[in-house]
């Protein structure tokens, strides 16, 4: 059968247009895949750098300290708990942590509690809630409930040094005055506090680095009553002398 050569190319066009337009599509199928796992793992790559970056994120408070004379502005700089410290400023640390946990007021009572607490170790802490839990007959809540109140002045902080040549052993001594309720008279009583301390890095939290700035730790605490020696009595003997 005899066929017309311009439909013949006609068709042979038409089909190689058809065979064009399969190609590109499944190119561009193939194409759009590609790109569809590219950005799946471009976002998972993400995710997992995420994910390793986020312990290096932290919030770091600083001090900015502004001279009263010269108006210069620097960053105090923030101790990181390796350095050793000055006895003055374990000296203070010991006084403020004996003035403020051994006395008692009802006023300032939850706020002394919290701040003793930025001072302890963790299993310090344990043992400074069972002593103001309520079901201790021991607690100071139970022992001035009647509104009396406790004053406490530091009076000599000693430091000792361990065989091994380290210090983080203080006594302290200090004395409590009570004031009952109703005009009594103050009673008063002498007390030493045997110490093990240390420096640990400072707290996160800035609520406890308010307090305590410096990562200062009571680690454990002994405290008892001191015995003063009583003075002589005064002499009654009576000395007769002659008049000449």
């Amino acid at each position: 059968m005899n066929t017309d050569p311009a439909l013949e190319r006609y068709l042979n066009e038409a089909v190689s247009w058809d065979i064009d337009r399969a190609t590109q599509i499944k190119r561009s199928e193939r194409v759009a895949w590609w790109v569809a796992g590219a950005s799946w793992l471009c976002a998972v790559a993400g995710g997992v750098s995420l994910t390793l970056l986020m312990p290096l994120k932290a919030v770091e408070p600083f001090v900015i300290r502004v001279d009263n004379t010269t108006g210069i502005v620097d960053v105090v700089p923030v101790y990181a708990g390796h350095a050793p410290m000055d006895q003055a400023v374990t000296r203070y640390f010991l006084t403020h942590y004996i003035s403020v946990c051994e006395r008692f007021n009802l006023i300032t009572a939850e706020s002394d509690y919290q701040e003793c607490g930025a001072f302890h170790t963790a299993q310090r802490n344990q043992a400074w809630y069972a002593l103001w839990n309520t079901t201790n007959p021991r607690s100071p809540l139970n022992l001035h409930k009647d509104g009396s109140t406790v004053h406490v002045a530091v009076e000599s902080v000693s430091f000792f040094r361990r065989s091994n040549g380290v210090e983080d052993l203080a006594q302290v001594r200090y004395r409590k005055s009570e004031h009952p309720t109703g005009g009594a008279a103050e009673h008063t009583t002498h007390w030493i506090a045997t110490i093990q301390y240390a420096y640990a890095s400072p707290s996160k939290n800035a609520a406890v680095r308010r307090w305590n700035p410096l990562g200062f730790k009571i680690v454990e605490i002994g405290s008892e009553p001191e015995v003063l020696p009583t003075p002589p009595a005064p002499s009654n003997a009576t000395f007769a002398g002659s008049v000449q």
